[in-house]
């Protein structure tokens, strides 16, 4: 009996050994995570003050959902995912089976939950919401997909910010309808297989880089939304401004659709100031004339830059005569955090041709310059190549 003792405490040495490395790696991943999320929350609430944020506040969702089309053919835009995902929902109600798991990815504001939605509507399904962020567990992931019906529509939003437990229970729920459920803890801890309807699940990401390639592969359908035409946004705007009961003429709606930097979202939100705009100052109507006022009374210009994103190239222009410039640098000089600028201002800035990220900083292209009504110098080198002497 006195050599038990001896002989177990070599294995409960190592098993302590193993379990706090354990428990290192995991609160190493937590606090991973953690900052991860500080940094998004922090960049989202500055992002989320702009007006020409594609990020939903409060009064966006009351608004978007009275103005979100209901079917796929009242849906504006994006006409090849709506071609292919016709195709999918058309074959699947013909077949009477919940289609493949369809994944949309894409800049926010674009429409993706709007066709979660349409897709639901099409099926005549129910439809269960949630988001990556709210599914801390996978006990909380269990308990949504336990309770499903057969053929609902399940729509994650965020999925690539899913906690790594949820992730992988959800791996088996999409290929098998089944997950696994732990009861006990330790040794004694039991998995108890348990069946669920089958279900379709949509997921919503805005950095589909983040998702894991298991998690991707399970699913069948994938679209990317694109940033929209002007023309599409005249249309949204002028059935927006109908539902609104605004009196909109169609010089004022191409102002709008020129400076909502292809985003659906922007164009209503900046739709709504403009009214404002015109009950308070004019006569309630609508057109060019008051809609340029509205906007430049908003800070928004023609091309859809506010404070910060001039700020951005102001800094750059007249202070290091178009870069490169250091993100910290850019940053202090416009007074936002690093992690704002590098995520709320430039992808815009990027996109529109007016600054390149290269290897040793920020540059503003020559349209920056023309843009801000100066002339670029003639020796800037092209944004990216290097230099004799670099």
């Amino acid at each position: 009996m006195t050599g038990r003792p001896a002989n177990r405490e070599p294995a409960t040495g190592e098993a302590a050994t193993g379990g706090a490395a354990d428990r290192r790696i995991a609160e190493d991943e937590l606090e991973a995570r953690e900052a991860e999320a500080l940094d998004r929350a922090r960049a989202d609430r500055t992002d989320a003050d702009r007006l020409v944020s594609p990020l939903a506040d409060a009064d966006d969702r009351a608004i978007e959902s009275a103005l979100r089309p209901k079917r796929l053919a009242d849906f504006v835009g994006q006409q090849r995912v709506r071609d292919q995902l016709s195709l999918v929902l058309e074959s699947a109600v013909r077949r009477g089976r919940p289609p493949d798991h369809v994944l949309l990815s894409g800049p926010p504001g674009l429409g993706k939950t709007t066709i979660a939605m349409i897709i639901a509507a099409e099926l005549g399904m129910p439809m269960r919401i949630t988001s990556g962020p709210a599914i801390e567990r996978s006990g909380d992931l269990a308990a949504v997909l336990s309770t499903l019906s057969e053929g609902e529509v399940v729509f994650i939003d965020e999925i690539h910010r899913l906690a790594r437990p949820a992730e992988e229970m959800l791996y088996l729920a999409m290929e098998d309808f089944r997950v696994d459920v732990v009861v006990g803890k330790g040794p004694g801890a039991t998995a108890i297989p348990l069946e669920i309807a089958p279900f379709t699940l949509v997921g919503a990401t805005t950095r589909s880089g983040l998702l894991p390639a298991p998690l991707r592969d399970r699913f069948g359908f994938t679209a990317h939304m694109d940033f929209y035409r002007p023309e599409e946004l005249e249309i949204i705007i002028r059935r927006s401004a109908g539902l609104l009961g605004v009196t909109l003429r169609d010089d004022g709606a191409t102002e709008l659709a020129g400076r909502c930097r292809g985003t659906p979202r922007i164009a209503n939100r900046l739709l709504r100031r403009v009214r404002d705009y015109a009950e308070v100052k004019g006569d309630g109507v609508v057109n060019r004339a008051v809609a340029r006022a509205a906007l430049e009374l908003y800070e928004v210009d023609e091309q859809g830059l506010d404070r910060l994103d001039r700020a951005v190239l102001e800094a750059l222009v007249l202070r290091y005569d178009g870069g490169p410039v250091g993100l910290s640098t850019l940053a202090v000089i416009v007074g936002e955090e690093a992690e704002t600028v590098e995520v709320v201002a430039e992808p815009f800035l990027v996109r529109r041709g007016l600054l390149a990220r290269t290897p040793r900083g920020r540059v503003a292209t020559p349209a920056a310059w023309q843009h801000l009504g100066l002339t670029p110098p003639e020796s800037t080198p092209a944004p990216g190549l290097p230099t004799l002497f670099d």
